[in-house]
Order: structure tokens, then C-alpha cells, then sequence
């Protein structure tokens, strides 16, 4: 089974009382859709932030260490869905993925072997999942957010827009147009409704925004 969607589950989404809802729903798609979660760092990495404006080890270490926040938001997801498989590299996501489960990948290893991307507070998981998405050449990328998705400037949801607006809203990072694939499909969809997490990689719309 190819992989049909990336899915970043945003670091915002981990006080969530669906958290555990929206797994479920991703360990059910995942049967007949081959699906990847890339997680956020959230407070994980706002504990580095914070960890880092104490005493400053500089840029390099600050990246790193933000990843690894990410790898232990990885292991959370992992605890809430017995039936999804944790993995670290493109091997063992195309294992799980062929066995119709749920892949969740803690990404520090592989970043750390690849290095892809620059250090700096100004790229984040929404960057990463990106560049992540282009390497497994999956068709969608999701990023599953605590909004809606972007909106307006009379804060009416737009269905689709473009990667500057999504940007200038700060939906994502200031990396994120260079970093993703010109020809993958991305939405932002807000993962606190499972169901239309579940509407979009099951029906292909739903209730969010497409970036073009």
C-alpha cells in the first residue's frame, strides 16, 4: 500500500478531550488508506522554547532538541492507539503501511541522518511534515490543526487559498512554501472533529482549507 496521506497532528491538539477519538479514526482509515502521522511538538517543544530563553545553546541544539520533542509526542500518540505501529524511517513506514495500520513516525533519526532543512525557530513540524511528505511521495498532506483552517480578513473560513496567505495568517510557519512539494495537495483542517479528519482522507472533502 502506497502512502496516500501525511497527516502532521498538530502539538496544539494534545489537550484535547477528542485526542483520543481522532486516533481512533485514524487507525480505521488507515485499513484501506495508507496513512502517516507526523506529530508537532506543542508544549513539548514550548518546553525547549522556554528551556532555551534560560540559556542559550544556539540554533543547532535548539532544532535538535525541538525534534525531539516531537519524538515524544510520537510515543504518546503510540500509547493512545495500541493498534498503530510507531516507526523512524521510510523501511518501517512502508512495513506498517502494507499491513493496513497506522503508521506514527518519530522523526529524529531520520532528520538527524538527512539534515534537510535549516535551524531556526522560523521552521517547525508544519516544515518538516512537508519535506517528510515529499521523501514518502505521498499524495496529500494534511496538517490537522487547533483552527479551522485560514480565514479571511472578516474571519470567514476559506475553502481554498494560497501558501502566502496561509503563511501571512501565521496557519503555518514561514518555511513552509519552500518546503513543500510544488505538486502535493495540502489542507489544513482542524483536529478537533474527528469526523472531518475522517470525511477528507475517507471522501476527499471536508469542512477546511486547501492551500494551492
Amino acid at each position: 500500500m502506497s502512502v496516500d496521506a501525511v497527516v502532521k497532528l498538530g502539538g496544539s491538539l494534545l489537550p484535547d478531550p477528542q485526542l483520543t477519538n481522532l486516533m481512533r479514526a485514524l487507525v480505521e482509515v488507515a485499513k484501506t488508506r495508507g496513512l502517516v502521522i507526523v506529530p508537532g511538538g506543542g508544549p513539548l517543544a514550548n518546553a525547549v522554547r522556554d528551556a532555551c530563553e534560560q540559556q542559550e545553546p544556539g540554533e543547532s541544539a535548539a532544532h535538535w532538541m525541538a525534534i525531539l520533542a516531537m519524538d515524544q509526542f510520537a510515543h504518546l500518540l503510540a500509547g493512545l492507539a495500541p493498534a498503530a505501529r510507531l516507526t523512524m524511517d521510510a523501511r518501517e513506514i512502508a512495513t506498517v503501511v502494507g499491513q493496513g495500520r497506522l503508521a506514527i513516525l518519530a522523526p529524529y533519526a531520520w532528520l538527524r541522518t538527512e539534515d534537510p532543512l535549516p535551524h531556526g525557530w522560523h521552521v517547525t513540524s508544519d516544515s518538516l511534515s512537508a519535506w517528510l511528505a515529499g521523501q514518502l511521495r505521498a499524495r496529500r498532506l494534511v496538517l490537522l490543526k487547533s483552527v479551522e483552517g485560514v480565514a479571511d480578513a472578516n474571519d470567514v473560513l476559506l475553502a481554498e487559498t494560497d501558501l502566502g496567505a496561509a503563511v501571512k495568517a501565521k496557519v503555518v510557519d514561514g518555511y513552509f512554501a519552500g518546503a513543500l512539494p510544488r505538486d502535493l495537495e495540502c489542507w489544513i483542517v482542524d483536529g478537533r472533529h474527528p469526523e472531518r479528519v475522517a470525511a477528507l482522507l475517507s471522501e476527499e472533502r471536508t469542512r477546511g482549507t486547501r492551500l494551492v
